[in-house]
């Protein structure tokens, strides 16, 4: 019998010509019905060359979860979009051009970013369909679109109206390369080797001294008072005593209070505007008159006095060696200090006082707790990042930006009396170079008006995407259809910003929780458990792997390799390696196109008649149940690594080391009845079209050829997923499952026995078969040529 597939090998160049066939159908178009699925898919950024091979290998698993759902009978909607606002497309044109963003005409440093992200967003577009996305490309939207920009100024605009919006003026993280303030969930934290510098503050009026250690020296033109320990009874005697801070000669109070560590240093420490977070709380608590030390610049102001233009870590090393000369400083010690730095631009952050706009958040705590705690994670354990975060939070949002590419803030100024004139929503508006649209003050009748200037932070845009994709504010019907959204897939490193700030605005403006599951993943790593990095060298650009390799290898080694929710790491020869797996199922594949098909395509292990079948037949039927449950179960918490492994076992393992070998005479009609032959060629095809629809998900290429080839001129990706046989009450099941160690130790006996004595695996040899697979003694026999 000739096989129906003739190619001896699974070739990857077929996978641009299945794409093409899905586009062709529109496989893969939604219109809301019944049971609608919708995916809040993360609009990937495109910061530059080459796209992380984590961010390929995540957006794969994004797919297996529609196609899962599809599977699973549920109409899937599945956006794409592109993430174009923010930071570091700035840091790239800046680079790219050779420009500063605040030296350059607005309007051509907005289209040299455009460009930029041109560029690379087709790039990105095409590694997605590229690994076989079923996401609906023809609509994809872009975060910086006319359209988009609406919906996040309109959001704003009634957030304001509802008293959620406020402007004050206080201290702020600020990253001075980037030129903008920053919130506390864009900052992280790395460990840096600095100088302790152990000071003398002299009491006043006394021949004593007060050590005081710290790590920022140059704040000294900014301190406003000392504090100690309550119970630290060295400085029992001295509270309330005037202290002079070297160098400057001002006079400050010695003061009590818990935050002061007893441990630290000498236990006393100086309160400057502003070193940390602490000093700001004791600067509001204490009532202290602020001094702007370092400016928007980055630079010491001329409240440093000799230090004034000098970057921070400048101004440190000359003080240090100032206070040496001056006799200022009894020791010195070089330590690692955990430092607050900018996620973007790695700076250390400084707190200046500024003015911006807020969104409240620390009132909403409790009920996003609340919220949060009705969301299933996949996997559990990443809930606990957006609990730790919550417990975090002591601050309003502050959502004002001074960068250029982002949604401007909807808002001009009455030149006169400078109230602020908020404009209906619907539109989208430019105030930095637009026309106010009210010819005059509503509060004092001016006509003239200065436009808003600075943008909103990047997440102002990104926590709307479940609104968007659903059309709220747009249309109603759609939008109850498609929201909230079932699922949230994501990345754990963005939990307390994306996660968060989408889960504030959307139950802020709907009432609700934007989707009921979220799915967290893990890092890509480098070979060495290392984050990859351009800088390093070390990154892997995965675009020439798909190219080489194909898709369904990609996958299938990402499914393979990634526990769902852990870190995980990249390595070519890895996935070079996968491909073993997709040739033994096309060689498994092959071999079977060579018997007819004597089940109807759609015909399950679930239906077989089992009183028809042999005792092996009946023993992969029921070793297929246990794998059909295993994936269901992998399947029904997304953890595509479970149904990856457990597949690859199954098919390499049981089904084609042991099953293929015991039938395939009885296949061939050799020795056996028609009947017997019928059963053979029946479960075969049972058994690979059961194994090809658990693998769909993951390897949607060769499952659909494959499946088309041998089952149906319908698409793979139109069928329900395979279920397990229904639970009866008699141990006939395990029984036979229970054989399954007996068999493969069988089998390994004949076939040691044989290279022992020089035999091939076709010559005949005398062994008694066991009692307990007596069942199995015609297949067996005829397997090895029993004598």
């Amino acid at each position: 019998m000739e096989p129906k597939i003739t190619q001896k090998a699974w070739n990857p160049e077929l996978e641009k010509d299945i794409l093409k066939q899905w586009e062709d159908e529109h496989l893969y178009e939604f219109s809301p019905g019944n049971d609608n699925f919708t995916i809040d898919t993360p609009p990937p950024y495109p910061s530059g060359r080459p796209w992380h091979i984590g961010a390929a290998v995540h957006y794969s698993q994004i797919d297996m979860v529609a196609r899962t759902a599809r599977m699973a009978g549920k109409n899937v909607y599945f956006p794409i979009g592109i993430d174009r606002n923010g930071l570091p497309v700035e840091l790239y044109t800046e680079k790219k051009h050779n420009i500063h963003m605040h030296q350059t005409d607005r309007a051509k440093f907005l289209e040299l970013c455009r460009e930029s992200l041109d560029d690379l967003e087709s790039e990105m577009l095409l590694i997605m369909k590229s690994l076989g996305l079923s996401g609906d490309f023809e609509n994809h939207y872009r975060t910086d679109s006319k359209e988009y920009r609406i919906l996040t100024q309109s959001t704003f605009i009634k957030l304001w109206r509802n008293g959620e919006i406020y402007i004050a003026n206080r201290p702020n993280n600020y990253d001075w390369t980037s030129g903008t303030t920053i919130a506390d969930a864009e900052i992280s934290y790395i460990d840096m080797q600095t100088n302790l510098v152990h000071m003398k503050f002299k009491i006043k009026d006394t021949d004593r001294h007060i050590i005081i250690a710290s790590t920022r020296p140059e704040l000294l033109c900014a301190c406003r008072c000392v504090i100690v320990n309550p119970d630290d009874q060295r400085y029992t005697k001295d509270v309330g005593s005037k202290v002079i801070v070297p160098m400057t000669g001002a006079e400050v109070d010695l003061k009590t209070h818990h935050s002061a560590k007893k441990e630290f240093g000498s236990g006393a420490v100086m309160v400057c505007s502003y070193g940390d977070q602490n000093d700001v709380a004791l600067f509001r608590e204490l009532k202290l008159e602020e001094t702007i030390s370092i400016g928007l610049d980055g630079k010491m102001t001329k409240a440093a006095g000799p230090y004034a233009g000098l970057k921070p870590k400048q101004a440190r090393a000359k003080i240090i060696t100032d206070m040496q000369q001056d006799g200022h400083i009894e020791k010195i010690e070089e330590i690692t200090h955990r430092t607050p730095v900018s996620e973007r631009s790695k700076t250390p952050i400084e707190i200046i006082p500024m003015e911006e706009y807020y969104m409240k958040q620390t009132e909403s705590v409790e009920q996003m707790k609340k919220l949060g705690g009705e969301i299933t994670f996949h996997p559990a354990m990443h809930k606990q990042i957006l609990m730790n975060w919550l417990d975090g939070i002591n601050i309003d949002w502050p959502i004002s930006r001074r960068r250029f590419y982002g949604t401007e803030i909807p808002i001009w100024y009455c030149k006169d009396c400078s109230k602020p004139y908020i404009p209906e929503s619907g539109k989208y508006y430019k105030p930095w170079m637009e026309k106010c649209p009210a010819e005059s003050c509503p509060e004092c009748g001016s006509t003239e008006f200065v436009g808003e200037e600075r943008t909103f932070d990047t997440w102002m845009d990104s926590s709307v995407s479940p609104l968007f994709v659903s059309k709220y504010g747009n249309d109603e019907k759609f939008f109850n259809a498609t929201y909230p959204a079932s699922i949230r897939p994501q990345s754990k490193d963005i939990v307390r910003t994306w996660l968060y700030y989408t889960l504030l605005r959307c139950e802020r403006l709907t009432g609700s929780k934007p989707w009921g599951e979220a799915w967290i993943m893990g890092y890509g790593l480098d070979e060495r458990g290392l984050k990859m990095s351009k800088s390093k060298g070390n990154a892997i650009d995965p675009l020439p792997i798909i190219e080489k390799m194909g898709a369904d290898t990609f996958r299938f080694w990402g499914a393979s390799e990634v526990n769902h929710g852990y870190d995980f790491r990249c390595n070519e020869q890895k996935i070079e390696t996968t491909k073993k797996f997709l040739s033994k199922l096309w060689n498994v594949s092959r071999f079977l196109s060579s018997f007819p098909v004597t089940n109807n395509a759609n015909t399950s292990h679930t239906e077989i008649h089992v009183n028809k079948l042999s005792d092996t037949d009946r023993w992969i039927l029921s070793e297929l149940d246990d794998l059909v449950a295993e994936c269901t179960r992998g399947y029904d918490e997304y953890n595509f690594f479970i149904p990856a492994v457990a597949v690859r076992e199954f098919t390499w393992n049981i089904f084609a080391a042991h099953y293929i070998e015991m039938v395939k005479g009885r296949a061939y009609g050799i020795g056996f009845s028609d009947e017997e032959r019928d059963s053979a060629i029946s479960t075969l095809h049972t058994v690979l079209s059961t194994i090809l629809k658990l693998l769909a998900p993951i390897t949607p290429f060769i499952t659909e050829y494959l499946w088309k080839m041998l089952y149906s001129s319908d698409s793979i990706h139109v069928q329900r997923q395979a279920t397990c046989m229904p639970k009866d009450d008699s141990n006939t099941k395990d029984t036979i499952k229970d054989t399954t160690k007996d068999i493969m130790a069988f089998n390994s006996k004949v076939w040691n026995e044989k290279k022992s004595c020089g035999l091939s695996l076709k010559d005949s040899i005398k062994m008694d078969i066991p009692d307990n697979l007596a069942g199995f003694t015609k297949d067996l026999t005829s397997m090895h040529n029993l004598e």
